[in-house]
């Protein structure tokens, strides 16, 4: 079964390893080099990673593999090779917690991922209180609404 894949690179791809990669796999690329997009088979989203990551890990500079679609419970696998001493960190965590290493990784991107959200949730409201402090409500939603409308017929295509 086709599966989509997105690729993250840790650098722009070379044109070279691009036709490299490109004799195996057909993929997409952006713009600067360091995303592509692939659809490869596999018995499962995650069998489709791990196969995509052995036939083009000599042939790019991968950072992490990951499924372009959300699965029925809503998450997106990763596919990512950690250097030798983070999967050995890893794998004594989940020894010492009796989970398994992908488990501790997942709740560890999880809470991440939950930390980052407030850290912007707090930066937003910090600056939207800087905002208040010279202008009035209705100012600041006036200015919010007048931008995101602009921004919003902006993106709209014209067919003429």
């Amino acid at each position: 079964m086709p599966h989509a894949v997105e690729i993250i690179l840790t650098r722009p791809a070379t044109p070279g390893e691009l036709r490299h990669a490109r004799c195996g796999v057909p993929v997409a690329v952006n713009a600067d080099r360091t995303r592509l997009m692939a659809v490869h088979s596999g018995r499962s989203p995650g069998g489709a990673l791990h196969a995509l990551r052995r036939r083009l890990d000599a042939l790019l500079p991968i950072d992490v593999l990951s499924t372009h679609y959300p699965d029925r419970r809503g998450r997106v696998l990763l596919n990512v090779a950690l250097p030798h001493t983070a999967d050995q960190a890893l794998r004594q965590a989940a020894a010492a917690t009796g989970q398994r290493p992908q488990d501790v990784l997942r709740r560890r991107v999880s809470e991440a991922l939950a930390r980052d959200d407030q850290d912007r949730a707090q930066l937003l409201a910090a600056r939207l209180e800087g905002l208040l402090a010279h202008h009035t409500a209705e100012e600041v939603l006036t200015s919010a609404a007048s931008l995101l409308h602009s921004r919003q017929h902006r993106r709209i295509p014209t067919v003429s």
